[in-house]
């Protein structure tokens, strides 16, 4: 077992850090502050190879070790998660297709989900539904076959991307008695008529995020465009209704695989707090002495340090595992939960350190805390990660 990073990674890591210091922290509180998608930003990515499908294809796709990705996600939480959210968003929707669809389909759609370096786009994946979250059966957005085409009806809600996405990924039931396997995820191409976007969401976080409603309103796409193509869902379906092994919702797949990442970006955040309390403490003084010298003050800072590297070394975990192996016990679940609360609790004791400062948006620890809280609860809140890994725990 090898804790060493490799020279590649090293050399991405400084690459990706350096651009997180130079386009994307300086102007994370601009963004925040106006709510808007940092389109510059992402050109700027786009223009240096950070961007695009052949970053993912040609350096992510192919890190054996599956460790690439995490580290990037950090690097650009660490500057900002509400623009790293921007530049990795169409990550979920590519993941769908990647695990989920053939080769056709990756071949054909992937590239319009990233665009060029001069006119970049992005993907959106439409889950989430009003009385559908955490529970995906109960999704009640429906697609049904119309001769040689789908009729998608529908709303989806905190979709990031949603509506301005060049490529849609929606997920939808086709029979509702099936549960999971009556579900499949379609694909919505560039200015398909039937699909727009709603309310856009005021966020506690994530502000430069772009996170919408998406209404589908008999919006019609090609048979083809079901992602896994026609004969895999109406096999999936036969089984089910044969009452054979069911499978898991292309949904839960990806969620499934993407869970180191997301945790990942929860580390980036708390690295951030800490380290901008920790060199705070060094030069703050009260009582004649900087407060790093309090006890009270240096143990809270060992023990955020200690929180971060356990969080993130079960996120390096989890990736390689999702690259070379399979979750036996929940590894993806365990850490999104353990980085997504420690990203809470690290960006919190930041601000206490901080005192008044902390509180107060002229110092960037106020809104680290209010980025950090959504890894507690999108893509699977801390409460369904305990579930999944009670469950793993009882097999």
């Amino acid at each position: 077992m090898d804790f060493q990073l490799s020279e590649d990674h090293l050399t991405t890591q400084k690459w990706v850090h350096e651009f997180a210091e130079r386009e994307i922290r300086p102007v994370a509180p601009a963004y925040d502050e106006a709510e808007e998608f940092p389109w510059p930003v992402l050109k700027k990515a786009a223009e240096i190879g950070l961007y695009g499908l052949e970053f993912y294809m040609e350096t992510l796709a192919a890190d054996p070790t599956g460790l690439m990705f995490p580290i990037c996600l950090e690097e650009t939480c660490w500057g900002c998660a509400g623009i790293s959210l921007g530049i990795w968003g169409s990550g979920l929707p590519l993941a769908t297709l990647a695990y989920s669809g053939t080769q056709e389909q990756l071949t054909t759609w992937a590239p319009l989900m990233f665009g060029t370096v001069d006119d970049p786009k992005i993907g959106a994946l439409c889950v989430t539904e009003p009385n559908a979250g955490s529970d995906v059966s109960a999704l009640r957005t429906m697609a049904r076959r119309d001769g040689d085409s789908w009729v998608l009806n529908g709303q989806k809600i905190f979709t990031t991307n949603g509506g301005i996405a060049s490529v849609h990924v929606v997920v939808a039931t086709v029979d509702h008695d099936l549960g999971h396997p009556g579900q499949a995820a379609f694909i919505v191409g560039p200015g398909t008529p039937g699909l727009r976007q709603g309310k856009k969401e005021r966020k506690l976080g994530i502000r430069a995020s772009h996170t919408a409603e998406v209404l589908l309103e008999d919006c019609r796409i090609p048979l083809e465009n079901v992602v896994g193509g026609v004969d895999k869902l109406e096999a999936k379906m036969e089984r089910a209704r044969a009452k054979g092994p069911p499978g898991r919702s292309d949904a839960l797949k990806t969620f499934e695989v993407t869970r180191p990442s997301v945790a990942a970006q929860a580390v980036g955040i708390a690295r951030a707090a800490f380290e901008f309390a920790r060199d705070y403490a060094k030069d703050r003084t009260a009582f004649g002495r900087p407060i790093i010298e309090n006890q009270g003050i240096a143990f809270k800072l060992a023990d955020m340090a200690l929180e971060i590297d356990a969080a993130r070394l079960l996120t390096y975990r989890a990736a390689w595992l999702s690259r070379n192996g399979t979750f036996e016990h929940a590894e993806g679940s365990m850490s999104k939960l353990k980085a997504g609360e420690t990203a809470v609790w690290v960006t919190e004791q930041a601000i206490q350190i901080l005192g008044g400062y902390g509180y107060i948006k002229d110092f960037p620890v106020e809104k680290w805390y209010r980025d950090a809280k959504i890894y507690t609860i999108f893509e699977g809140t801390s409460e369904i990660q305990r579930i999944v890994i009670s469950r793993a725990l009882a097999r």
